[in-house]
């Protein structure tokens, strides 16, 4: 758990720290650009502003050459309206008129430095952060355009200087600023919220599994995880998740049940070795009945040794892998034949008769031929312990639809519909088989449908008035 959660804040942080540097980022990139625009959009308004008023002074030449008061108060009111100082100069840079209200105000008689004068006679305009040779005693944003006389455009009779404070204009940047502060605040507090949700709703599967998997280590297999109704990965994590526990229940309920199956298989023969055994070496057992108990412990002992390689089998094919079962081809009538003659002795000395049905062509399946034989084998063997003596046993081999089909029938006792499903699984036997089957462990039936599920096949059983029937598919070899 404390990893999970440690993973869970590394991952909140990583987030938060994205955004943030996100943020930062664009901060960065705003304060470029709404600077940038601040100063463009500024200086717009300024030769905007520096053209009309070198227009509206033209019209009064001779009065603002002597400094005249009309002049000035036009200027004063352009200063007023537009928020901008103004500066008159002539033709040498001289400062001849102004926008201020004083009767004497100290920009009279200054001068505009001659390279600001050359850059507005070379390129009809000038813009830059300057003092004006000292004209302003601090940093101005400044705009010059030049005055024309009115009916003679080139030629010249001064300059117009336009002045915006710089705390002006980063006041109009800071407030953009702010805005967009504020905005970018508000913003990362909403997506801090809801990727703390997001990741918080996220982990909980995780954390689900974690505390999930501690029990499956206790070996309680029961617990599961809720997905939330989640379509993502996480979603299908908790699916495969629960998937898994389902398998290992399952597991955990096949090793229970097969401890109990053994020890039950053992525990009878076992138990009866160990009475007669006693019988015979205390004497309770006559010597002249010794022989018959020891035949009993002889036969107690055979079927023990069979349950053991019936489990060494099984074992065997679970280990066997699907991708090299797959691997191999063999012919089906061969060895449907080598499985039947195999069992010749046992099905004549029960009194039956066989119907082979194996067609002429080959038929190639896809598999390993020698476990296949023993499925055969072990249905055939099936089929003959159960059949009513004087009957017939049926083996049928056929094609259809892209598969190999195989038929094992005989006529016996009725299997009882409850009982179907089970017969397949290890150690079942029906009370039937309890009674007359002294020599089976219960794995024979359970050893075909593992051959044949590692085959990738199915099994079907059928039994109806006494005629039993086993069909099984195989993959035809292309």
């Amino acid at each position: 758990m404390k990893k999970i959660r440690s993973i869970y804040v590394k991952n909140f942080m990583t987030v938060a720290v994205i955004i943030i540097l996100s943020f930062l980022l664009m901060g960065a990139i705003f304060v470029g650009i709404s600077y940038s625009v601040t100063v463009s959009h500024t200086g717009t308004a300024m030769e905007e502003t520096a053209e009309v008023t070198s227009r509206i002074v033209s019209a009064y030449r001779f009065e603002w050459e002597t400094g005249g008061l009309e002049v000035r108060a036009a200027l004063n009111g352009i200063s007023e309206i537009s928020g901008f100082h103004i500066l008159v100069c002539d033709i040498d840079g001289t400062v001849l008129n102004c926008s201020d209200n004083e009767v004497n105000p100290s920009y009279l008689g200054k001068m505009v430095p001659a390279q600001t004068i050359m850059t507005i006679n070379g390129q009809g305009k000038y813009s830059g952060i300057t003092s004006l040779g000292g004209v302003y005693s601090s940093l101005h944003y400044v705009v010059g355009v030049p005055i024309t006389a009115p009916r003679s455009p080139g030629s010249l009779l001064g300059y117009v200087f336009l002045s915006g404070q710089t705390v002006y204009m980063a006041e109009i940047w800071r407030q953009f600023a702010w805005i967009f502060m504020f905005a970018a605040l508000f913003v990362l507090v909403i997506a801090s919220i809801i990727i703390f949700i997001t990741t918080k709703r996220q982990a909980r599967p995780i954390r689900e599994m974690a505390e999930a998997a501690g029990k499956f280590g206790r070996g309680d297999f029961s617990v599961r995880v809720s997905s939330g109704g989640r379509s993502d990965e996480i979603g299908a994590l908790a699916d495969s998740f629960n998937a898994m526990a389902d398998s290992l229940e399952r597991s955990e309920k096949a090793r229970s049940d097969l401890i109990a199956n053994v020890s039950h298989e053992l525990k009878t023969p076992m138990t009866t070795i160990s009475g007669f055994a006693d019988g015979i070496l205390d004497g309770t057992i006559p010597p002249e009945r010794q022989r018959e108990y020891m035949a009993i412990i002889s036969s107690e002992t055979k079927r023990l040794s069979r349950l053991v390689r019936g489990m060494l089998e099984v074992s065997r094919v679970h280990d066997t892998p699907t991708d090299s079962v797959l691997g191999g081809t063999f012919n089906l009538n061969e060895v449907a034949a080598q499985a039947l003659i195999s069992l010749e002795g046992r099905i004549t000395a029960r009194g039956l008769d066989v119907d082979a049905s194996l067609p002429e062509d080959e038929i190639m399946a896809r598999g390993d031929g020698d476990a296949i034989t023993q499925v055969i084998y072990n249905l055939l063997d099936n089929a003959a312990k159960f059949a009513y003596e004087g009957t017939t046993i049926g083996l049928k081999l056929w094609k259809q639809e892209g598969r190999a089909y195989v038929q094992v029938e005989n006529t016996g006792d009725t299997i009882p519909r409850e009982e179907l499903p089970l017969i397949f699984d290890r150690f079942h036997k029906t009370d039937r088989s309890r009674s007359e089957d002294r020599e089976g462990v219960g794995l024979g039936l359970y050893i075909v449908k593992t051959i044949l599920d590692n085959h990738d096949q199915d099994i079907f059983v059928t039994s109806e008035e006494g005629v039993t029937k086993f069909v099984f598919t195989l993959a035809l070899a292309q």
